[in-house]
């Protein structure tokens, strides 16, 4: 009998989530870490996600959860080129670098996979962009060689772009298009032939969505929901290092060329630092849906001490899930008192009812969006304001309390709702937030808790994860 009740247990356990009814019924994972800096997501067709990332590292995974490493560096251990100095020599030649940038990789019709990669001087424009192409994700990858430059006498990098941080994606109409650029004159976007993978002839630079006078504005991913019929145009803005204030924002479009505008109506085409100055980030941090930027979840009585806090969060790609619905975000991010130690973070997105993306607290562990019971709703949460400030240190938690009655007391006190037990709408302090509940896994703690995500009318988030004490 004890035996037959130990596989009993153990069955439940492996037991596939459709079965258990809710998250809840999950186990919790072992997360298995990887360091890929700017990470740009593919999946294969067989099903496994590929990230690449600067520096030619990559690494893949069947669950976004434990991620192996394949690709180191450009220097030892690369497995993406063979020999990669002397086969992209040209690239790195041209930016007097010997270091490769954030890269993308796209899966043409031909059924092989194309590398974007980039090289960049660091402290000037002076960069190119190039092509190399493999039959598998892994590579190796052959160079086609080198299609775009930026940098060189006379280049004026206030209104121009810096050749790097390509995304290449498909439309709705199965059109092939790049978007590019960091800091100097902005986001660039160019139409591809989807035959070679390279430009397509006569554009030059292509069309400026937003940037200029070297705003701290870089790492543009586009992501079409068939949900909404918007374009998400994710961006990075403030500077990478933990101290400099990395934060991921989006705005949204209905083309692939834009015009991109922000939750406040605003023209992205506007968002740049004013002439003669660089690195101003007051100039535009007004601009666009700031998702996520430097937080922590402070540690109750009780809880784990140890204090979980990410710093300059960025560098994002994102990818929708057809078969299920669901949307992911994919980003690096440094951590209080790591020093530059980075990992790759991955966390699922919902829609709100205003058609923008809203980022889960915690990181993906194999849920699924579902609605909250109504028993479950309401109790004590931590809530961070994200605010759309470009913030060097992460915001703190605060604790509020969401009663049955509908209020909320606490540290910031209002009204909440949540009728469907997803649909979730707050007013704090006076200011209204849209967003969702849902169920996630509190990492730090191992236990799955109600949480929600939602944007005010200006784009600045608030993320809430209900407590476990």
């Amino acid at each position: 009998m004890k035996k037959l009740l130990c596989l009993l247990v153990l069955l439940a356990l492996l037991a596939p989530a459709a079965a258990l009814g809710n998250n809840a019924g999950l186990p919790v994972p072992k997360f298995k870490e990887v360091s890929v800096h700017d990470p740009s997501v593919i999946r294969a067709p067989d099903g496994t996600f590929f990230i690449y990332g600067s520096h030619m590292t990559a690494a893949k995974s069947t669950d976004l959860i434990r991620w192996e490493m394949f690709s180191r560096n450009a220097d030892t251990g690369c497995k993406l080129v063979e020999n990669v100095q002397e086969e992209m020599a040209e690239a790195l030649r041209y930016a007097k670098t010997t270091t490769f940038w954030a890269p993308d990789v796209q899966q043409l019709a031909d059924g092989r996979y194309y590398l974007y990669y980039c090289t960049c001087e660091g402290s000037s424009p002076l960069s190119a962009l190039g092509l190399a192409v493999s039959s598998r994700p892994e590579g190796p990858y052959k160079n086609l060689g080198i299609f775009l430059k930026s940098g060189g006498p006379g280049y004026d990098a206030t209104t121009l772009p810096n050749a790097i941080d390509p995304c290449v994606f498909f439309d709705k109409e199965g059109l092939l298009w790049m978007v590019y650029g960091s800091y100097s004159g902005g986001i660039y976007i160019l139409r591809m032939d989807p035959e070679t993978g390279f430009p397509l002839e006569g554009q030059g630079y292509g069309k400026k969505l937003l940037g200029k006078n070297h705003a701290r504005i870089e790492g543009p991913y586009i992501l079409y929901s068939p949900d909404t019929e918007y374009y998400y145009l994710f961006l990075s803005f403030g500077g990478l290092n933990a101290a400099d204030g990395y934060n991921i924002r989006v705005c949204r479009s209905r083309n692939p060329d834009g015009p991109y505008e922000d939750a406040l109506g605003q023209d992205m085409i506007e968002c740049g630092g004013k002439d003669g100055t660089y690195f101003n980030d007051p100039d535009y941090e007004g601009y666009g849906v700031k998702l996520m930027g430097g937080y922590c979840f402070e540690p109750l009585p009780g809880e784990p001490s140890r204090r979980t806090a990410y710093r300059s969060p960025g560098h994002c790609s994102a990818f929708y899930e057809p078969e299920t619905g669901r949307y992911f975000l994919v980003f690096h991010t440094r951590f209080a008192d790591r020093g530059e130690q980075f990992r790759v973070r991955v966390h699922q997105m919902m829609m709100n009812e205003d058609g923008w993306p809203v980022v889960l607290p915690w990181r993906y562990a194999g849920e699924m969006p579902e609605a909250v019971p109504a028993e479950d709703r309401a109790g004590t949460y931590k809530v961070v304001l994200h605010g759309r400030d470009i913030n060097k240190t992460e915001h703190s938690s605060r604790l509020v309390t969401l009663n049955a009655d509908g209020s909320v007391a606490g540290d910031l006190s209002g009204t909440w709702s949540c009728p469907d037990g997803q649909t979730f709408t707050c007013v704090l302090d006076g200011v209204t937030f849209h967003g969702v509940m849902t169920t996630a896994l509190d990492s730090i703690n191992g236990a799955w808790v109600p949480c929600f995500s939602a944007l005010d009318p200006s784009g600045a988030a608030l993320w809430a994860t209900k407590t476990v004490r």
